[in-house]
Parts: structure tokens; C-alpha cells; sequence
């Protein structure tokens, strides 16, 4: 996994083992420290095979000179401990808690994607005081709006002992496993997929015991209906959608936006843009937070 310039990487202990972590502490940002009053913006990344910090590794050091930016890998994901277990959805939300209350002193700007960006909101439901505000890409549980993930045919199929690890070994888990997925599900142009993104998911996906988080995902184990909680967020929230989200279209977002205006305040979808945004058109990305991180908390 790819360590930007001026970053080094640190751990903390939670309650399921280590998280690391990397923060800007080095030339060129010799000021932006773990020492620093500057407010704290905190990127985590969404799952899938191959997932970490490095998702949002072409965004978060365009803020290192103005704010304190973290970007952990979650438990079971990039240098991370990788627990044996099957992940349950109070394992995120008690970790990144965990995370949050050791790392960070005052209310954090949270920047997160996908699944990950659904626990955020359940978890600033459940501890507001730990949030100032949440710029979210793609927030869904993947099982909203009475859907069920669990039971799709791919999540049956993984469901299965030894044929999950048989396919998390040999279509998951594989050079030619990961660009497929990337090129055909993940972006919206393949185009834009280049092989250090290939090289720094399959170094994830490679790690020991990476299988157990991936695996517990595609199961379903982690997945909710989010449209029963959206209501009660209190917190100031931008969304970020891409158009051609493959997994849950922008009329989910929109769903969720029309469900709490009063917290909702910006959606915004992206043309010709899928999962990743930040991947996929990190420019845009980071005009984008600039502009919610102005409008959410000016």
C-alpha cells in the first residue's frame, strides 16, 4: 500500500487488535502533526478486496498543509490486524469509535465511502459529540430500502465453506482478479484504472488472514438497511454519488437526501463516475470536500 510523501504510519490498539494509521508528520509538512491544534479530517475507506487507506491516498495529502488528515486501514483491512472471525457490523462501529476517541480530542470532519460511510452515520447517531460534520461518498448499507444483499446469488455462493475461500484465493485475490473488478465494477472508465491501483489492492488482499473481512462483506454480514436510520442523523452531512455506482444508483442517495434535508444538506451527483471518486477523479474530489468542508462548517 502506497505511503504518500510527508506520512508516516503509527497504531493504535482497539478492542479486536491493532489499526494502523497514517498521518502527515514529515517534510513538506513538518507542522502538521499529531501535536497540531489544526481541526482533525479523518478519511476511511469503503470495503472490497484489496481495500485500505490507499483509496483515499490521491486526496487526503492535498489537505496536509491546512488540516491534521488521518487515514486509517480498518481492522481486518490493509497493514491493519486481521482478526479470524466472521466481521459483524458492531465490530466497525465499536473499532472506528474506538479509533476516533483515541486519535482525535475534539469533533472530527469524517470523509468516507460506501458501507463504511453508513456506519459513520449510524455511529454519529449513537455518539454525535465525536463529529462536526460528514462529506460521504456513496453512503449505502446495501441493503436498503427493504433489499437483501444476503441473498443474492453471489452472496450464497460465498456463503459456501471452502468455495469462498477457493474463490477469494483465485478470483479475488489475483492480479487479473482485482483489475476486473476494477475496470468493470468499480470505475466508471477503465481507463482510469492504472497499475499501481492494481498493485497497491492486491498487496492488501494478499495480507494473512485478509479473506475474514472480505469474505464476512461479500457474505453479507455487513450489510443493513440504512434508510431505517437516516432520519435521526443530526450531524451536518454533504453527500458525493457517482452516476454510474453499479452497486447502489445516485436515486438511493437521493432517497436518503430527501429523507433528512435539515442534515443533508448537499448531494451531489457525478457524471460518468462510479464507485470511486476518489480514485477515479481525485481532482474532483478534493474541489468537492474544499467546497462541502466550507459550506458544512464555515
Amino acid at each position: 500500500m502506497l505511503q504518500p510523501l510527508g506520512f508516516e504510519q503509527f497504531s493504535i490498539n482497539t478492542s479486536l487488535g491493532r489499526m494502523a494509521y497514517y498521518i502527515a508528520s514529515g517534510s513538506p509538512w513538518q507542522d502538521n502533526n499529531e501535536k497540531s491544534d489544526r481541526e482533525t479530517l479523518l478519511f476511511l475507506h469503503g470495503f472490497g478486496g484489496g481495500s485500505s487507506a490507499y483509496e483515499w491516498s490521491k486526496v487526503y495529502p492535498a489537505f496536509a498543509a491546512e488540516y491534521r488528515v488521518i487515514a486509517p486501514d480498518l481492522i481486518g483491512w490493509g497493514r491493519s490486524d486481521h482478526p479470524q472471525r466472521s466481521y459483524k457490523i458492531e465490530d466497525y462501529l465499536t473499532t472506528i469509535q474506538e479509533f476516533i476517541e483515541q486519535t482525535c480530542t475534539k469533533p472530527v470532519m469524517v470523509i468516507a465511502s460506501s458501507l463504511t460511510a453508513a456506519f459513520i452515520i449510524r455511529l454519529a447517531i449513537a455518539c454525535p459529540d465525536l463529529f462536526k460534520s460528514l462529506i460521504l461518498v456513496s453512503p449505502a448499507g446495501l441493503s436498503d430500502f427493504g433489499q437483501d444483499y444476503s441473498r443474492s446469488f453471489f452472496a450464497q455462493l460465498i456463503s459456501v465453506p471452502v468455495v469462498d475461500r477457493l474463490l477469494y484465493s483465485t478470483g479475488i485475490a489475483t492480479d487479473a482478479g482485482i483489475r476486473s473488478f476494477l475496470e468493470q465494477r468499480q470505475f466508471a472508465q477503465s481507463n482510469r484504472v492504472y497499475q499501481e491501483i492494481v498493485n497497491a489492492y492486491l498487496q492488501s488482499a494478499q495480507q494473512p488472514n485478509a479473506e475474514h473481512a472480505a469474505l464476512s462483506f461479500v457474505r453479507g454480514d455487513l450489510c443493513f438497511d440504512l434508510s431505517l436510520y437516516i432520519q435521526q442523523l443530526a450531524t451536518p452531512t454533504a453527500i458525493i454519488w457517482g452516476q454510474k455506482s453499479q452497486f447502489t444508483g445516485p436515486d438511493i442517495g437521493r432517497r436518503f437526501a430527501e429523507m433528512n434535508p435539515q442534515s443533508v444538506r448537499f448531494f451531489q451527483p457525478l457524471e460518468n463516475v462510479g464507485l470511486t471518486p476518489q480514485l477515479e477523479l481525485p481532482a474532483v474530489t478534493i474541489g468537492l470536500i474544499r467546497k462541502f468542508l466550507t459550506l458544512l462548517n464555515g
